[in-house]
C-alpha cells in the first residue's frame, strides 16, 4: 500500500470526493481516505503522478508521503521522520490564532448588536443615535471576521466548483447568506432614515444577522479547533512509539566506538550498548549478557534475558550489562518500524461499517442545501417574512454536521490500534479491529499455543534403591548424543539440577523404540515400555503409574541397566501458565473454543482436559488444518490462532487468522491480528478491545446520525407552529461544533479501556451465519498423467472466484469442483484448457 497525504479536507464529504476520484484512475484497485490523519492508502499499478492529479483535479491538495527506506540502506531514521512529520498537529496552532483574532472583533460586534440593543449598554453619543453609523461598524467588524475565516469560504467555494459541497460549503453559505441579508437591510435602512421612516428604521435594524454571520465562524472555528486537538490525541499511541526510536547508535568499526545518526548504521555494522542505553536497531547479541526492557513493543514489564545468539531489537531498553551486537534488520526492517508501519496502515483503512456512514456523508451536503432552500420557500410561502424564513434556512445549513458523521469510525479505529500496539496487539487492518470481536468459535492450534512448545520433564520416578539424582544422571548420559526433543528436555533438566554424568559408549538409536549404548562398563537402555520390558521385568505398580501419566498426555521413558531397572521420567509439551485462565475468558465471553492438533487422540483429550477446551480435534496434518477451518466457518465466525508458520493456510481461511508469539517478526503475512508474546491471555484481551472499539463506533455513529435527525428538523422550525420552538442560526453553528468534538472525546476514552480486565466480559448475542448454497460440478479431463498434473488444476480452479474447493484425481481424469457461487462452464473448461489438458465434459 502506498501511502499519500492529503491536503483541503474539511469533512466526510471531502473524503468520499477523494476516494471517488481516485478510484477513478485506472490501474488503481483500492483506495481508502483517512480524514483523521489526512493520510490516503492506494493500492494498484498507478503512478503516484497519476493518483495526485485525480486529486488535484477534484478541487484537493495531495503529496507521496516519500520514498521508502530500502532494507538495509542504512535509511533507518528516514520513514521515521516522515511518518513523524505526517502526524505533527499543525492545525491546532493556526486554528488558535484565528479563533483568539476572531473573538476579539467578535466581542466588539457583539457588544453594538446585543449589548446595546437588548440591554441599553452605552455607545458613544455620535453613534447611539445613528442607526446607519451603527449598521456600518457591524458590517465592518462582521466582515473583518469574514476575512479571518476565509478557508471556509475558499473551501466551500471550490467544493461547489467541482460539484462536490462539503462542510465549509454549508458554513460559506450560511455566514454569506447572513451577511448578504443583513447588508440589503442596511442599504434599505439607509433609504427609510433619508426618507424619515423612523418606523421602517427600527424595522430594519431588527433584520441586521451581521452578528449572526460572525458568531457563526467563530464557534465553528471553535469546534473545528476542539476537534483538531483531541484528532491529535487519538494518535498519541503511534506518536510514542516513534518517539522510542533512538537517534544514533554508538559502531565499533576497527576497535574504535564512534557515535553515529541511525540513518548511517548499515545491515552487519557491530554496535555496542551499555546499561541504560536504547538498542538503536535490530541485532543478534555476539559478545557480553544483559536483561533488556522490552515493554516498548510487548508491554511485557518483566526483562528479558539475552546472552550471545540472541536477537534483540530497536527501541528496547539495555538494563543491567554492556552488550556487542550485530545489525541484523535496519530502517524499515526493524521491528519497531513494522509496528509503526502497520498500526499506521491500519488507519489508512476503512473498517466495513464505515461504508454506511461514507454512503450518506457522500449525498449529505446536497441534501441538506435542498433541505435549506426548501426551508425558506415553505416558510415564505405560508407567509412569514423573509427574515424569519432565511433564518430557519441558514439554521438548517449550519446545523448539519457531516464531520461527525465522518470520523465516527476513523477515530476509533486509531486510538484502539493505538492502544493495542501499546500491548503487543497489531489489527493489521481496520476491518481486523472490527471483525475480531464477532468471533463465534476461536480455534486455538496445540503446539506453542496452547502449550509451551518444548518438552520439559515432569514426573521422575526412580526404581527401589535407586535415587532421583542417580536415575537423571544415568539418563542424561545415554540421552546426551540423541537428538530427539524429547532426550532434550532431560539433558536440560540436568543442566538446571547440576548434576553431573559421565560419557556413555556406543550410543546406538532404534528409531521407534529407544536407544542403547554402554554406561559404566555395563550395557544400558532408554526407550518406550515395549521396549524396555523385552529387556527387563517392569514392576507391575509402575507400569501402571506409567498408563497413568500417559493418561494425562505425558511420554513415559524407561532407563534400565543389564538386569537392573533404574527408573523411569515423563516428559511433556506442558501448558503454558495462562492458557487455563485464557480458555476460560473466552468461554466466559460466549465462545466455543476448540483445540486443534496433529496429536493422537489419548494425548489430545489430556491436554484439552487440562486447558478446559470445548472440544478437541485430534489426528489432523498441517495440510488438513484448513479444510476443518473451512467446515467450521459454516457454523459461525470462526478466529484460527497459531504460530503463523505451519499453520499460514488456516489462518488464511478463518474469518479472522490470529499469530501468537511473533516475536520481532510482526509481518507475517496469513494472520490479520497479530500478538508480539507468546501468551494466550492476548487473544481475549484482542477480542475483548475489538468489542469495545465495535460498541464507541456504534455509540459515535448512534450520536451522528441522531444529532442531525433530531437537529435538522428543530433549526427548520417544523415544531415552531405547534411549540413555538425555532434556532437561532448561532445556537445551530455552536451545536454543530460540539457535535463532532463528542464523536472524537467519546472515542479517546478507548484509551483508560482496560483490556486485560475480564469482570465486565458479556457474552455476545450470536448471529446465526447464513448457509452458502454450495453445488457440484464434474469435470472429464485429459491429458493428466500424475499428482503434479492434479496440483496444477486444483490451484487454477481454487483461485476462481466461487470456487470453494476442487478435489482432483488424475487416475480417474476427474475433477469434481465445489461452488459457492455460480461460475459458467466456459469459464471452468478454459481455466482448465489455459494449462494445457482438455476437458471433454462437465456435469
Amino acid at each position: 500500500m502506498e501511502q499519500y497525504t492529503v491536503t483541503g479536507m474539511s469533512c466526510a464529504a471531502c473524503s468520499a470526493r477523494v476516494e471517488k476520484a481516485v478510484l477513478k484512475v485506472p490501474g488503481v484497485s483500492s483506495c481508502s481516505v483517512s480524514l483523521l490523519t489526512n493520510s490516503m492508502g492506494v493500492e494498484g499499478t498507478a503512478s503516484p503522478g497519476e493518483i495526485i492529479h485525480a486529486v488535484e483535479e477534484a478541487g484537493y491538495g495531495a503529496s507521496f508521503k516519500g520514498d521508502s527506506a530500502n532494507p538495509g540502506s542504512g535509511k533507518a531514521g528516514a520513514a521515521l521522520t516522515q511518518e513523524e512529520d505526517a502526524l505533527i498537529d499543525r492545525e491546532t496552532p493556526v486554528l488558535k490564532k484565528r479563533l483568539f483574532a476572531s473573538l476579539g472583533f467578535l466581542a466588539v460586534l457583539m457588544y453594538v448588536s446585543m449589548g446595546h440593543m437588548m440591554w441599553g449598554w452605552p455607545l458613544p453619543s455620535f453613534m447611539a443615535d445613528n442607526h446607519v453609523a451603527m449598521g456600518l461598524l457591524q458590517l465592518l467588524l462582521s466582515g473583518i471576521i469574514m476575512v479571518i475565516n476565509q478557508k471556509f469560504f475558499i473551501s466551500g467555494w471550490k467544493g461547489l466548483v467541482h460539484k462536490a459541497p462539503n462542510m465549509d460549503t454549508l458554513v460559506a453559505l450560511g455566514s454569506g447568506a447572513s451577511f448578504v441579508y443583513s447588508t440589503y437591510a442596511l442599504f434599505a435602512m439607509t433609504d427609510a432614515q433619508m426618507r424619515g421612516d423612523m418606523a421602517g428604521v427600527m424595522g430594519y435594524m431588527h433584520e441586521f444577522y451581521f452578528e449572526s454571520a460572525a458568531m457563526i465562524l467563530t464557534l465553528i472555528t471553535v469546534g473545528k479547533m476542539l476537534e483538531a486537538h483531541s484528532k491529535g490525541k487519538t494518535t498519541d499511541a503511534l506518536k510514542s512509539l516513534m518517539k522510542l526510536a533512538p537517534k544514533t547508535a554508538v559502531i565499533d568499526k576497527d576497535g574504535e566506538e564512534k557515535t553515529v545518526p541511525i540513518e548511517q548504521v548499515q545491515k552487519g555494522d557491530i554496535f555496542v550498548v551499555r546499561p541504560g542505553e536504547n538498542i538503536p536497531v535490530d541485532g543478534r547479541v555476539i559478545e557480553g549478557s544483559s536483561a533488556v526492557n522490552e515493554a516498548a513493543l510487548t508491554g511485557e514489564s518483566i526483562p528479558v534475558d539475552k546472552e550471545p545468539g540472541d536477537l534483540v531489537s530497536a527501541a528496547t531498553v539495555n538494563q543491567s550489562g554492556f552488550i556487542r551486537c550485530e545489525a541484523t534488520r535496519v530502517g524499515e526492517d526493524t521491528t519497531l518500524s513494522q509496528i509503526i508501519r502497520m498500526v499506521s496502515d491500519a488507519a489508512a483503512t476503512k473498517a466495513p461499517i464505515a461504508k454506511v456512514a461514507d454512503k450518506v456523508s457522500g449525498v449529505f451536503v446536497p441534501a441538506v442545501i435542498a433541505v435549506s432552500l426548501v426551508t425558506i420557500f415553505i416558510w415564505l410561502l405560508v407567509g412569514q417574512t423573509v427574515g424569519f424564513a432565511l433564518a430557519r434556512g441558514i439554521s438548517v445549513l449550519v446545523i448539519s454536521c457531516p464531520c461527525a458523521l465522518g470520523l465516527a469510525t476513523p477515530v476509533a479505529i486509531m486510538v484502539g490500534n493505538g492502544v493495542g500496539a501499546k500491548n503487543g496487539i497489531l489489527f493489521k487492518t481496520a476491518q481486523s479491529l472490527e471483525e475480531a470481536g464477532k468471533a463465534d468459535i476461536v480455534v486455538l492450534d496445540k503446539t506453542g499455543t496452547i502449550t509451551e512448545g518444548e518438552p520439559k520433564v515432569t514426573d521422575m520416578i526412580p526404581a527401589e534403591g535407586v535415587s532421583e539424582k542417580e536415575l537423571l544422571s544415568m539418563a542424561c548420559s545415554l540421552e546426551q548424543k540423541s537428538e530427539h526433543p524429547l532426550a532434550k528436555a532431560i539433558v536440560k533438566k540436568a543442566e538446571e539440577q547440576q548434576i553431573s554424568w559421565s560419557e556413555a559408549e556406543n550410543f546406538q538409536a532404534l528409531p521407534g523404540n529407544g536407544l542403547s549404548a554402554i554406561y559404566q562398563e555395563k550395557e544400558a537402555w532408554a526407550g518406550n515400555t515395549l521396549f524396555i520390558s523385552r529387556k527387563i521385568k517392569i514392576p507391575e505398580s509402575m507400569k501402571q503409574k506409567a498408563d497413568q501419566l500417559a493418561e494425562e498426555g505425558k511420554t513415559p521413558l524407561w532407563f534400565a541397566q543389564k538386569d537392573r531397572l533404574l527408573g523411569m521420567i515423563a516428559v511433556a509439551d506442558v501448558i503454558k501458565e495462562d492458557s487455563e485462565q485464557a480458555v476460560k475468558e473466552l468461554q466466559n465471553m460466549g465462545i466455543h473454543v476448540i483445540m486443534l492438533t496433529g496429536d493422537n487422540e489419548k494425548t489430545a483429550k489430556a491436554i484439552g482436559k487440562q486447558a478446559g477446551v470445548d472440544e478437541v480435534i485430534a489426528g489432523v496434518l498441517p495440510d488438513g488444518k484448513e479444510s476443518v477451518i473451512r467446515s467450521l466457518t459454516k457454523k459461525g465466525n470462526v478466529a484460527m490462532v497459531g504460530d503463523g508458520i505451519n499453520d499460514a493456510p488456516a489462518l488464511t481461511r478463518a474469518d479472522i487468522g490470529i499469530a501468537i508469539g511473533a516475536g520481532t517478526d510482526v509481518a507475517i503475512d496469513a494472520a490479520d491480528v497479530v500478538l508480539m508474546k507468546s501468551r494466550l491471555l492476548d487473544v481475549p484481551a484482542a477480542i475483548r478491545l475489538s468489542r469495545a472499539a465495535l460498541k464507541n463506533i456504534h455509540e459515535n455513529l448512534f450520536w451522528a446520525f441522531f444529532y442531525n435527525v433530531i437537529g435538522i428538523p428543530l433549526a427548520a422550525g417544523v415544531w415552531f407552529p405547534l411549540f413555538g420552538w425555532k434556532l437561532n442560526p448561532m445556537y445551530g453553528a455552536a451545536a454543530m461544533s460540539l457535535s463532532s468534538f463528542c464523536v472524537v472525546s467519546n472515542a479517546l476514552r478507548l484509551n483508560i479501556f482496560h483490556l486485560r480486565d475480564a469482570s465486565k466480559d458479556k457474552i455476545r448475542k450470536r448471529k446465526e451465519k447464513k448457509e452458502k448454497k454450495e453445488m457440484k460440478k464434474t469435470l472429464k479431463i485429459e491429458g493428466m498423467m500424475c499428482g503434479h498434473c492434479e496440483a496444477r488444476v486444483k490451484k487454477v480452479l481454487e483461485a476462481l472466484e466461487g470456487v470453494a474447493e476442487a478435489q482432483v484425481s488424475h487416475e480417474a481424469g476427474t475433477a469434481i469442483v465445489t461452488l459457492e457461487a455460480e461460475v459458467a462452464d466456459d469459464v471452468l473448461k478454459k481455466t482448465v484448457e489455459d494449462q494445457d489438458y482438455k476437458v471433454l465434459d462437465i456435469q
